[in-house]
């Protein structure tokens, strides 16, 4: 994964399902493309925004972070 490009806040904002067609997420420094999940139509998975990292509100959440495993890191968050 080090080859992994790096993206700043700002371009990870703008893949929020509004902003442009992508929507990303990002997880402990990582980037995942959760465009094509059901749960994130339009960019929001319940109180949850996309474009932004999700780390913190992790915890807050009624799963683990196993949930990303299912997604394959596209970058990193710079």
């Amino acid at each position: 994964m080090a080859d992994l490009p790096t993206y700043t806040k700002n371009q990870l904002a703008l893949r929020n399902g509004q902003d442009k067609p992508e929507i990303w997420v990002a997880l402990h420094g990582l980037i995942y493309n959760v465009t094509d999940s059901r749960l994130w139509r339009n960019g929001k998975h319940y109180e949850h925004w996309a474009g932004q990292d999700l780390t913190d509100e992790l915890k807050d959440a009624p799963h683990t972070e196993a949930v990303f495993e299912k997604f394959t890191p596209i970058g990193r968050l710079g």
